[in-house]
């Protein structure tokens, strides 16, 4: 009999995961799309591998295992699964169309809503991946400076001028690697160490999971003022989620361009690329930037759907006051049971565990927690991304679950060989080095 969300005596039986997976390995490198949906962050031979279905919050494998879901597709779900609304707006445009050969209404009207809930937004563009839109970007920085450097912190996506920064960066010449550096979150000195006089843009993630400190984000707004620098808010995560308007409405602070995807169509295929007038007008002939699909018009009307009720419902509000819940929660858990070595960070709208074992490893501890927390039928791979479909229920539930697996797993870590009571393969991580890519030295 399949798991529900309930404490289950025993682990999920994943045996048409496993199959599937059979196929996966055979055809798929790496058997996913999205490295965070993967099988490597997650417990192989004990976590679900393939969905089947979802709804709200909760999700079903192929097994019909069902669990909690604290991934949410890894940022799209800002509403949850099956969202009455949005999923209306798109089976109403499929009866008229998916794309045209002539750009669809929808562009426009779509434009206006962006034009009046993101700041800065006098220009608006469609793609169809962060990635897309972070790359039109740096291009947009560089034909407006005149100038070929970039500067990152954070990360941006996989095509060439961000991935060779990183260390999975076969394939990239040497000559794309030599236009990219990074700089450390809360550093200003880094950050100016890697200017120079061919600075074109600096892109970043506005925050992570820290906070910033010292005024960082409106020092890095001087500077590029001063340095003729264009100022790049990958809004990947924090675009209607911090704020409908993103970063720039919750710190106010202005970008020169500003990117989102994930939590504006709730779930669909859409990103945007927004900025001043004076840049983006460049798209007009100087910059190419054209795609068959971007004016795909079921994404946008899942787009106009889904905004709406990001406002009508205050939903940024409702995940800070949700996360929030949970996060105090888990802060008392944690002081209560005495665990000094697990951390709860991050916005409430997006919240990560981190781990500082003296003796176990991370990923070690992260795994067991995982595997003790899918007995209770939750899904978790380190993060919280909330959405407006985790109730008040869910939360009290998952606190009770985290106590229980929590304790467990002090039992766990107290034995002499924490390992032998992982049930299948350790986590692995996205990046092997996690910080300090690709640094420009000081001259």
């Amino acid at each position: 009999m399949a798991n529900t969300v309930k404490l289950n005596q025993e682990l999920p039986i994943i045996t048409k995961s496993k199959e599937y997976h059979k196929i996966a390995l055979e055809l798929i490198p790496s058997q996913t799309q999205t490295l965070a949906k993967g099988t490597t962050q997650h417990v192989l031979g004990v976590a679900p591998i393939f969905a089947k279905s979802a709804d709200g919050c909760i999700i079903t494998d192929v097994d019909d295992n069902q669990y909690i879901d604290y991934t949410m597709a890894v940022g799209p779900l800002s509403l949850g699964y099956k969202y009455p609304a949005v999923d209306e707006a798109i089976i109403k445009q499929l009866e008229d169309g998916i794309t045209f050969s002539l750009p669809h209404y929808l562009e426009a009207e779509v434009a206006q809503i962006i034009n009046n809930v993101i700041p800065n937004a006098e220009g608006v563009r469609y793609a169809k991946s962060g990635a897309d839109a972070t790359s039109a970007a740096v291009r947009l920085a560089r034909a407006f400076t005149g100038k070929s450097t970039i500067l990152c912190c954070g990360y941006h996506g996989w095509h060439d001028w961000y991935i060779g920064v990183t260390d999975r960066d076969k394939g990239i010449p040497e000559s794309t690697k030599d236009m990219t550096y990074t700089f450390n979150y809360n550093n200003i000195e880094s950050l100016l160490d890697a200017i120079d006089s061919d600075t074109a843009g600096i892109i970043l993630e506005p925050v992570t999971f820290d906070e910033p400190k010292d005024n960082f984000l409106k020092k890095i707004r001087e500077i590029c003022n001063q340095k003729g620098i264009v100022l790049i808010f990958d809004e990947m995560w924090t675009g209607f989620r911090m704020a409908v308007g993103g970063a720039q409405e919750y710190f106010g602070i202005d970008a020169d361009i500003a990117v989102f995807s994930k939590a504006v169509a709730n779930g669909m295929p859409i990103s945007l690329i927004t900025g001043k007038k004076d840049i983006m007008k460049l798209l007009e002939s100087e910059v190419f930037f054209y795609t068959t699909f971007g004016g795909e018009a079921l994404s946008l009307a899942a787009t106009k759907a889904t905004i709406n009720e990001l406002i009508t419902n205050e939903v940024p509000e409702y995940l800070d006051s949700i996360g929030g819940k949970l996060k105090a929660n888990i802060t008392n858990l944690v002081n209560e049971l005495n665990i000094e070595y697990i951390n709860i960070k991050g916005y409430n709208f997006r919240l990560m565990l981190t781990f500082n074992h003296p003796y176990v490893d991370s990923l070690l501890i992260k795994s067991l927690l995982q595997q003790e927390l899918l007995k209770h039928g939750i899904l978790w791979s380190g993060y919280f991304n909330m959405s407006y479909a985790h109730k008040d229920e869910h939360i009290d539930y998952t606190i009770n679950s985290f106590r229980i697996a929590l304790t467990q797993l002090i039992v766990y870590l107290n034995s002499d060989n924490p390992e032998k009571y992982l049930l299948g393969e350790k986590m692995q991580p996205v990046f092997r080095k996690i910080s300090n890519f690709n640094m420009k030295p000081k001259v």
